[in-house]
Order: structure tokens, then sequence, then C-alpha cells
């Protein structure tokens, strides 16, 4: 009995050892970020393994020339609406069209799904020039709605949905179809609120993969006044010199939305992704 407690001590040993090695290593990316941020630009490029702390005191002006530089309160007001819309959207119309190919029979279905996992299968690249297209005849270059519009619809959160929809038990709808609800009442009062969690999931996803968007921006959104903070990032890089400090000051002040969405929605993001199994 005791070798057994021992040997259970050791396992659990291990695996804490594991954990907070994996976790040092994830969080070092983030600490250098911030160090480099905080040092000059030759200390910045020095390849002097014992610079990892600044030498010449803690460039905190580093934050506020960025600031200063790119408007980050519309970056941050763009990204965010950018975010909200997409989310919005893709919820909106993933939750119909998962329950129509999850729940009801209607010619054509078989079809229509094929289509949507096509579309999940060929990369995303390959519907930049017609999404561009419908965007510039709208007149919707440089807009909230040109950089919402590829966010319109997805064919993920289709998927998901429909995967969702059709865990839930037949005995449901054939309840309230004998109560007397129609297809429209099953769907909104009892089959929509018995997928929360598929559509927290999708809302997570969704959130994250708009935020980290940079090539549909950069297209969509070419004024400094229309793109959001991937698209400003990566138009800090210099063709033959960079200035490292400011562009990791720009990238902490960049995640900062996010940081503080995960803080608030902390508890949703845990059950979104255990209930999905999915990974970011």
């Amino acid at each position: 009995m005791e070798s057994y407690k021992a040997k259970k001590a050791a396992g659990t040993a291990v695996i804490h050892i594991v954990l907070i090695v994996m976790s040092i290593i994830m969080i070092v990316p983030f600490a250098w970020m911030i160090l480099t941020a905080l040092k000059t630009n030759q200390e910045a490029i020095s390849v002097n393994p014992f610079y990892i702390l600044p030498h010449n005191g803690w460039h905190w002006e580093n934050f506020g020339t960025v600031w200063k530089s790119y408007n980050f309160l519309i970056l941050y007001k763009n990204t965010l609406l950018l975010i909200f819309f997409r989310v919005v959207c893709a919820c909106l119309t993933a939750t119909m069209a998962g329950y129509a190919f999850g729940r009801l029979n209607f010619p054509g279905k078989n079809i229509l799904f094929s289509l949507v996992l096509v579309q999940m299968m060929v990369p995303a690249q390959i519907f930049i020039i017609p999404q561009y297209t419908m965007v510039s005849k709208l007149g919707a270059i440089n807009t909230m709605f040109g950089l919402v519009f590829p966010g319109l619809v997805t064919a993920f959160g289709t998927y998901l949905l429909k995967v969702g929809y059709e865990g839930l038990p037949k005995d449901l709808e054939e309840a309230a179809t004998i109560d007397g609800c129609n297809v429209g009442q099953r769907f909104l009062y009892i089959m929509m609120p018995l997928t929360r969690s598929s559509m927290v999931s999708l809302g997570i996803f969704t959130a994250v993969f708009a935020f980290k968007d940079l090539m549909w921006p950069m297209i969509a959104a070419p004024n400094a006044e229309a793109t959001t903070l991937s698209a400003a990032l990566a138009k800090m890089q210099g063709q033959y010199s960079n200035d490292y400090p400011s562009m990791m000051a720009a990238a902490v002040l960049a995640i900062l939305p996010m940081v503080i969405i995960y803080v608030i929605f902390q508890k949703q993001f845990v059950e979104g992704i255990a209930t999905s199994g999915g990974k970011l």
C-alpha cells in the first residue's frame, strides 16, 4: 500500500514538473516581448545572451511613442467591432443552417451540405479574389461591412452546430410537435437553447480567428483609419531595418483587448473549448 502511494505521489510530481516546464515555455515568448518593448533598439538586436533585462533603464516611452504614432483607439474600435459583428453573424447563420442540416429533411440536403464540407477543405485564400470583387463592386472597401463580409457565414460553424443538433434527442421535438409547435417554434424555443455550448464554442473560435485575421484586413481596409490591429502591426515592419522595441510595444498594446476579453469570459472560454474538444 505504501509503495502504491509512493508511486502515485512520484507520478503526480512528474506530471506537475512537466506542466510547470511547459507553462514556462509558453510564457517565455510573452516575457521576451515585454522585455524587448522596454529596451533600446541596440539592446534588442544584441546577440549577447546576458541582455535579457534592459541595461540602460526601462524605456517606458516606447509605449508612448507607438501610441502617438498609431491611433490605437481607432484600431481597438475597428478590431472589437470586427470581432463583435463576425461573432453575431457566425452564430446567427450557423445555428439556423446547422438546425436545417441536422434536423430537417428537404430536397438537395446532402448536396448542399457537401458544398459546405468542400468549403472547409479548400484554403481560404482561394476565396480572396471573388470576395474582394464583391466588396469592391458594393463600394465597401475601407468599411466595417467590408471587413465583416467574409464572416457573414461560416462553413465550420455550420458543421459544428449541425453536429450539436444531431446530438439532441428526437423526443424533444416530438413532444413539442404534439404540443402544437411549428418548425420555427421548435427551433427557437426548444432546440436552440440546448446548443448554447456549441454556440459559445463557435463564438470563441470566431473571435480568435477574427482577431488574428491579417490578409483580409490588409486587402479590404488599406486605409489607416479603417484597418485592424493585426494589419497595423504588419505594416510596422520595415524593408531594410526594424525598430524592434516599438514593434514589441505595439504588440503588447495589441493583445490587451483579447487578454481583457479572456479575463472577463474565462469560464465561457474553458467550457467552450472543453465542450467542443477543439484547439485554438
